[in-house]
């Protein structure tokens, strides 16, 4: 007899009687993934979007039923249809995208936050997660910036949302600026970044030391610019290209959120130079600087380029910007668990030296998404996030000592997502980390060896990171584009595309630290047998 929905109102997962509810739900659970991944048995379901929408359908309904069927029912049903539809990034032959498996710990770690439910706006909210989440980003903008004043991170959803905070901190602070100087004066970013020596968790500022913040209740203030020095007011909404509007330069290489965030925060579309080799030119960079009007200037780079996994020259490009005073973000959400390798670590030489710096540990950190960072050499360069609701961080108990937490995100409700990544990094350590890191990239140089031994296939080139390029020799984007479609279809590979000034090709990222030769023989027989005269 079903049991009435009402009596899951017993079940909470938090309290002294949580775990208890919980545990044979878990059970449940993995016991439904397990089936769930053997009625797959690949890594993709068969059939296409039409075969697994239909699936889903199926095991959905009735979707709002009238009584509630119980939680037992009601997980073993959905939990085995997600886990047949899932693409299984465990699986070796699931290498399309930077979609990494997650750790079993980081998991286990992600569901005791699940339980607890901290929301990280309030420390009253947060208590323990706030503490930790201090503690975590330091130590890993201090891997980032070893040499920095105060190094910190922001937690982030990911790339995206670290590099439209990256292009938000440039704007102000070229909107601050712009406001504080006169038109007249030298060039706007000429005056040399200044530090504030005590880290901005450590202690609560003297109220006429912190920037102005935006107060949700005054809608009709001229408030000073995010990051202003006190006192400064504002000018209202800029127009683009006018003074002081910050102009961005990148590569074609670049992520597409630069672009977007660009749009977002109402800048002109970014100065973008073509990358024919597949990384930033620092002497084309150097050109165009000299060339482009005096303007404000964001130069961003790239540590692991998404379709390649390129690493662009980042201390020619540092010195190039340390030259014109421009503003450094290196968008390396791909690149930078290399800091945790003792030997591939070397690659990100220059990367200390941006003012920004974005990276995931839901790619090459083994983390479930979300795991994203951006990370800076001084604390005080977060000060335009600086915000104020009096239900959260009133001035009072702000003075009292209560931690503020809306400047650390744009987002106001916000997981403890720093939780699963500070578990993950005391149960592996760096080492452990450096090694799954070191893994992954000597399996994609063992599949670029096995690729270079086939006359049936062509490489694209060595990879740098753990992404291969590849495809059928001889094959035009039309073929390479249908026999990528006919493994998916069939759920037998799920492999990427990216296009390159050489056309279209196969991508596999390799992301999984089990994966082993046979594993990656496997995968290329199975592209040679789908390849079509």
């Amino acid at each position: 007899m079903p049991v009435p929905a009402s009596g899951t109102a017993r079940l909470l997962a938090g309290g002294h009687d949580g775990p208890g509810a919980l545990r044979p739900m878990v059970d449940t659970v993995l016991d439904a993934l397990a089936h769930g991944a053997a009625d797959r048995g690949g890594p993709l379901p068969s059939g296409g979007p039409a075969a697994v929408a239909r699936r889903i359908r199926d095991a959905a309904r009735p979707l709002i039923p009238e009584e509630g069927e119980g939680p037992d029912h009601a997980l073993r049903t959905l939990v085995r249809a997600l886990a047949y539809g899932a693409a299984d990034p465990a699986d070796p032959r699931c290498t399309a995208h930077l979609h990494c498996p997650p750790l079993a710990v980081a998991t286990a770690a992600d569901l005791a936050v699940s339980a607890l439910n901290p929301s990280l706006d309030s420390w009253d909210q947060a208590p323990a997660a706030c503490a930790l989440e201090a503690l975590t980003c330091r130590a890993l903008a201090e891997l980032v910036h070893p040499h920095g004043p105060a190094p910190d991170a922001l937690v982030t959803t990911g790339g995206t949302e670290s590099n439209h905070l990256a292009l938000l901190f440039a704007r102000e602070q070229a909107r601050a600026r712009d406001t504080a100087r006169p038109h007249d004066a030298a060039r706007p970013h000429d005056t040399a970044r200044t530090h504030d020596t005590a880290h901005p968790h450590d202690t609560v500022p003297a109220r006429d030391t912190v920037p102005a913040r935006e107060t949700a209740h005054a809608p009709d203030a001229d408030p000073a610019p995010r990051g202003a020095a006190p006192g400064v007011r504002g000018a209202g909404p800029r127009r683009m290209g006018g003074p002081g509007t910050l102009r961005v330069v990148c590569g074609g290489n670049a992520h597409h959120s630069i672009h977007r965030a660009a749009w977002l925060l109402g800048l002109p579309a970014p100065h973008t130079l073509p990358t024919p080799t597949g990384v930033l030119d620092p002497a084309a960079l150097h050109t165009a600087l000299d060339r482009l009007p005096d303007a404000p200037t964001l130069v961003v780079a790239t540590a692991g380029t998404t379709d390649t996994g390129a690493i662009d020259p980042l201390p020619e490009i540092a010195d190039v910007c340390d030259h014109h005073a421009a503003t450094l973000h290196i968008d390396a959400a791909y690149g930078a668990p290399l800091l945790f390798s003792d030997t591939l670590h070397k690659r990100l030489h220059g990367l200390d030296r941006a003012h920004t710096v974005a990276l995931d540990l839901h790619k090459l950190g083994w983390q479930p998404v979300a795991a994203g960072l951006l990370a800076v050499p001084d604390g005080a360069a977060l000060a335009p996030l600086a915000h104020r609701a009096d239900y959260l961080n009133a001035d009072d108990d702000t003075e009292a000592g209560l931690p503020d937490l809306l400047g650390r995100s744009l987002r106001t409700s916000r997981r403890p997502d720093i939780f699963k990544i500070a578990v993950t990094l005391r149960a592996l350590g760096r080492r452990g980390l450096g090694d799954l890191v070191d893994h992954v990239c000597a399996a994609a140089q063992h599949l670029a060896d096995l690729i270079e031994t086939r006359p049936g296939l062509q490489l694209y080139a060595r990879p740098t990171l753990s992404t291969v390029l590849f495809r059928p020799t001889g094959a035009g984007p039309a073929a390479v584009a249908a026999l990528r479609r006919r493994l998916l279809h069939h759920g037998a590979a799920v492999l990427g595309r990216a296009t390159t000034p050489e056309g279209l090709w196969l991508k596999a990222t390799v992301l999984n630290p089990h994966i082993q030769p046979g594993d990656l023989r496997g995968l290329l027989e199975l592209v040679e047998g789908n390849t079509t005269p």
